[in-house]
């Protein structure tokens, strides 16, 4: 209580001094700490703030409200228009994020049905007979997320809601499933030619064909794959470290969560209706899955003929085709569970609010998050990076690759948005080199990786966010178990992209960063044996 008491006095002090500095400066109307280092102060308040408290709806809010400040000059009336008419409002009347939040509703209601009629509790015991150990079940988990490559929000409200019955019957805490499921979504998409990702990436480079530019850079996304390759390897070795060592043992006691809120409590304490079969999660999964891709190729043009593919993948409204395929997942949901009465027409109708009360935690730190990164967006953090890499890029360009990636990493952490992080930097990048260079492919994968991992760590990204959610785990602890696996891997990353800056051979620098991976993670196990052995 005293450390969190003395962040708000050093905050409230800080608000006191600032003003008088910049009263002189602010009479113009533009806000003097504009498209400076000034501007990513509020991000990485709500980040430290929600690191020391635990607490993430509090950090995000005092960092909007700096941001506000800032913005205004400290003015009261032009603080309040910024956050809730320029930032809040705004984001929450964007149609893609209004989409991600009724898919989000829509599959909390799919969740709350499966877990009522039974389905979820029928695969668990299935997977159980199956599955004979907890490597089994981390392996499993892994599999299907790299399976769903998709979407990665997609991908994390999945593959939590079909696995948690069984790496709960394991003991596998909820920090490690929250962690293995944001380590399998975001990561997997970056590298995957048919995401929405993918289509994200492609559809910000001008001048060149971006899906060839994609696919080229796709081996030397060392962050994305080194990540894979963790998990395989801590599983295979069956060890942890860090925060996620003291979460695992206490689940190996019983305590899955290692905190005293339970999140989501209320959907898992559900009653079954005791007449589910596997088929009643399976088939819904798969048709979710189906769906959901029909859904983004059709916003794509690929139904109409105006497209292949390929190209409506490359096209496609993500928010409005993931909306589409859940909504038709949860009618034939719906008509799957009434034809097999599994459920009444009465439980279905009270799945829908059950459903929707599920996601109002992940609802409401989306909303702050998009605030938060909206009134980032206002003091142009962008445009300071942008013009910091501009007038730095030229004069290192073997080291190039690992600057590039540290810095749309520390982007990525304090905005929260890998996609943002793209637009900001690959039109930086790409006009560095020319089209033949190997150099070229290079820096943009390393951006792309940068992005991706700092999303990774990020308490405000709401790839991190969703991560929690599917996992039923407290946000904050899953951040915090997450940070030392994804500094690990971003430390042998930098590396790997110093060595690929001169080599420049994708297939002989790829193999170096996986044994320095392997050898690292060796290297880490020994250490913490001897510690545990002391």
């Amino acid at each position: 209580m005293k450390k969190k008491l003395s962040v708000i006095i050093t905050l409230v002090l800080l608000f006191l001094a600032v003003p008088t500095v910049c009263m002189a400066a602010g009479e113009d109307g533009a806000s003097w700490f504009a498209q400076s280092a000034w501007a990513l102060l509020p991000p990485l308040i709500a980040i430290v703030l929600a690191l020391i408290t635990k607490e993430v709806y509090f950090s995000l809010f005092i960092g909007i409200v700096t941001g506000g400040l800032l913005y205004s000059n400290f003015s009261f009336e032009g603080t309040i228009n910024a956050i809730f008419t320029d930032a809040m409002v705004s984001k929450l009347s964007d149609p893609w994020n209004v989409g991600i939040l009724i898919f989000l509703v829509i599959l909390g209601i799919l969740v709350a049905m499966m877990n009522k009629s039974g389905g979820s509790a029928a695969y668990g015991q299935w997977a159980a007979k199956r599955i004979k150990s907890k490597r089994g079940a981390i392996l499993s988990t892994f599999a299907l997320g790299v399976l769903i490559f998709v979407d990665d929000y997609f991908n994390c409200l999945t593959v939590g809601s079909v696995m948690r019955p069984v790496t709960d019957k394991f003991k596998i805490s909820r920090a490690k499933l929250a962690y293995i499921i944001d380590a399998t979504a975001a990561p997997v998409c970056i590298i995957a030619p048919i995401s929405s990702w993918a289509a994200a990436v492609t559809g910000m480079v001008d001048g060149y064909d971006g899906l060839t530019l994609f696919v080229r850079a796709i081996p030397y996304n060392f962050y994305a794959l080194l990540t894979l390759v963790m998990i395989i390897t801590m599983a295979v070795l069956r060890f942890d470290y860090g925060s996620m060592k003291k979460n695992e043992l206490n689940a190996e006691k019983g305590d899955l969560f290692s905190t005293n809120d339970h999140p989501f409590g209320d959907a898992t304490e559900e009653k079954s209706s005791g007449k589910g079969k596997v088929i009643d999660l399976i088939l819904p999964v798969i048709v979710l899955i189906i769906s959901c891709i029909c859904g983004m190729v059709y916003t794509g043009g690929f139904f109409s003929g105006e497209a292949n593919f390929i190209q409506a993948f490359a096209d496609c409204d993500a928010s409005v085709g993931l909306v589409l395929g859940s909504f038709i997942a949860l009618v034939f949901t719906f008509l799957l569970y009434m034809i097999r009465r599994v459920i009444t027409f009465k439980e279905f109708s009270q799945c829908l609010v059950k459903g929707f009360h599920a996601m109002v935690p992940a609802i409401l730190i989306l909303t702050l998050a998009w605030t938060l990164s909206a009134v980032t967006s206002l003091l142009g953090a962008d445009v300071f990076v942008a013009e910091l890499m501009e007038n730095s890029a030229k004069g290192l360009q073997l080291f190039l690759p690992a600057i590039v990636f540290l810095v749309a990493l520390g982007l990525a952490f304090a905005t929260g948005t890998s996609w943002g992080t793209f637009g900001i930097l690959l039109p930086i990048v790409v006009a560095v080199f020319p089209t033949s260079s190997e150099l070229l492919i290079i820096v943009v994968s390393a951006c792309m990786a940068g992005a991706v991992c700092g999303d990774h760590v990020s308490p405000i990204s709401d790839t991190t966010i969703m991560a929690s959610t599917g996992a039923q785990c407290n946000h904050i602890n899953h951040v915090s178990t997450q940070l030392p696996y994804a500094l690990t891997v971003a430390a042998v990353s930098f590396v790997a992209y110093i060595i690929a800056a001169f080599v420049q051979n994708a297939w002989i620098v790829l193999p170096i960063a996986v044994v320095l991976m392997i050898a690292t993670l060796l290297l880490i196990k020994v250490i913490s044996a001897r510690r545990v052995s002391k």
